[in-house]
């Protein structure tokens, strides 16, 4: 049974650094985040060369040496997202090397690539590498056959997940292209049949790249850091990706760490890492972005939404609404939400978000310096009803400004109501509620207490009282949405209600998935 040695390992990094220098016309064009890299090459090709340099300098060993060598050599080389990626692909291999390296290794050890260079990112995306690399390491899982048959299933599964890529990111749909470092680690598995198996694999890639100027916003920021506390890591990515975004911080097995970070602030990133360590091999590069791809019928804006529940982050979907879905509770970060402005094409961003802290937060990433080179502008919402309303006027036919004030009038129009369950004793405006019992509110003031417990009865009661009261002011349409603790049938029983009492309203019903309300009601 064939096993990986030495040779192979020094082979396969020469076959990488060849096959990513001859994708280099193709995959420099289409990086999400391109560099001024006209001298070096794309990200991986320079990653790959210096550690292919430094596996040169070391002494003859074992393949299980020769992979921790190369993998130090990335980790120090490492340059880009998805060089530092690639960097713990590597890593991964040689975290798993002990015993014989057959096939079942290669399996278990691209299973620890995929968890390692996973851990390293910040905030992961879909439809980049580590979509293509998690994909691989879920077809070897468990495989037992030989280290070439283990090596071939990668690949080829590697570019069926490249090829589904566009399906997951919406800036790489519409631009008609994959991910260059999801392409890259294509390339890099390749290569190892290549090696492993003595015949390359075939595959048909189509990279078309987008045109566009391109122009300086920002700085990629990278360093090497010494002497830090592992348990400090989390609290360098916070900070980090409070400056800005693409934040990975990537250890090499050995003490020392990759850090990278998209920003404005090239003195604060260094900053984070002098407090925690010894940074060294300071890199900073102008940051280049694309500039954004016109949608269909040459209209230079998009709308974007933020939210809590994860159902209505799917309904939003559905309607083609670059969608970020915030766990209950949580505020998002400015990394996440910028990855919300990155995936929306064109300069003129309008921002929907579902509650007054999501505002906040959305207000915070729009003035970030990460942002200059868009038009943000956000429409403040309290509810998620108000997200609809606005979502029901946008005509992407209009000019920018019209379609935005029209937005903001719908929103600012729509009355809000909720009905909550009492977590604790409080007293209120209408009396003393209880824990268990049903509160209605109207914006945000309560109006009713019903006494616990609460049952589908009490729930279609009470939310009939503060539609009553919200409707005594007119308006033509109801919407419901029924958070995750709406008893199954309490949506129905009020649509059957309300045509009774109101025939004259026009109602539409959603689930949200919200955990704090069991329903949220908007009336315009």
């Amino acid at each position: 049974m064939r096993v990986l040695d030495a040779a192979a390992v020094s082979a396969w990094a020469a076959g990488c650094v060849h096959s990513l220098a001859s994708l280099r016309p193709a995959i420099d064009g289409i990086n999400v985040y391109p560099v001024a890299d006209s001298d070096t090459g794309s990200n991986m090709l320079f990653t790959m060369t210096g550690a292919a340099a430094e596996l040169g300098k070391s002494e003859p060993g074992d393949a299980a040496q020769a992979l921790k060598t190369l993998a130090r050599g990335a980790v120090a080389a490492a340059k880009g997202n998805s060089g530092v990626i690639l960097s713990q692909v590597i890593r991964g291999l040689a975290d798993c090397a002990e015993g014989e390296l057959d096939g079942p290794w290669l399996a278990r050890a691209l299973g620890r690539a995929d968890e390692v260079a996973t851990g390293a990112v910040s905030r992961p995306v879909a439809g980049t590498i580590l979509t293509v690399l998690h994909a691989v390491a879920l077809a070897v899982r468990g495989n037992t056959g030989t280290l070439g048959e283990v090596a071939r299933k990668a690949a080829q599964e590697a570019a069926h997940a490249l090829e589904k890529t566009p399906e997951q990111l919406p800036a790489l749909a519409r631009a008609g292209v994959v991910d260059a470092g999801a392409r890259g680690l294509v390339a890099v598995l390749d290569a190892l049949v290549d090696v492993l198996a003595g015949t390359p694999v075939e595959h048909d890639h189509a990279l078309e790249a987008h045109a566009g100027t391109t122009e300086a916003y920002a700085w990629e920021v990278m360093y090497l850091l010494d002497g830090v506390d592992e348990a400090s890591l989390p609290t360098l990515r916070k900070e980090l990706s409070g400056l800005g975004d693409s934040v990975t911080v990537a250890g090499d097995g050995a003490g020392s760490h990759a850090v990278h970070v998209h920003c404005a602030d090239i003195g604060a990133a260094i900053e984070a890492g002098l407090a925690l360590g010894r940074p060294r091999r300071i890199r900073v590069e102008p940051l280049l972005t694309p500039t954004p791809i016109e949608p269909g019928g040459g209209i230079d804006r998009t709308v974007v939404a933020v939210v809590h529940g994860g159902a209505l982050a799917e309904l939003l979907r559905a309607e083609s609404i670059p969608v970020l879905a915030v766990p209950e509770g949580e505020t998002p970060s400015v990394e996440d939400m910028m990855s919300l402005l990155n995936e929306a094409a064109g300069r003129h961003v309008t921002v929907l978000p579902g509650s007054a802290a999501l505002t906040a937060a959305a207000d915070a990433a729009a003035g970030h310096a990460m942002a200059a080179d868009r038009d943000v502008v956000v429409i403040p919402c309290a509810s998620p009803v108000q997200v609809l309303a606005a979502l029901a006027v946008h005509d992407a036919g209009r000019r920018t400004n019209d379609d935005v004030v029209a937005m903001a009038e719908a929103a600012a129009a729509t009355r809000r109501g909720e009905l909550r369950i009492a977590q604790e004793e409080s007293l209120t405006w209408v009396g003393r509620a209880q824990s268990g019992d049903v509160v209605g509110l109207v914006d945000d003031e309560v109006v009713l207490i019903e006494p616990a417990p609460a049952s589908e009865t009490s729930l279609v009661a009470a939310a009939m009282k503060v539609l009553n009261r919200m409707l005594a002011l007119g308006g033509e349409l109801v919407t419901v949405l029924s958070g995750a603790a709406a008893p199954p049938g309490v949506a129905e029983e009020l649509a059957e209600q309300l045509r009774v009492e109101h025939p004259e309203v026009e109602l539409t019903g959603y689930a949200s998935g919200q955990a704090d309300a069991v329903l949220l009601m908007g009336v315009e």
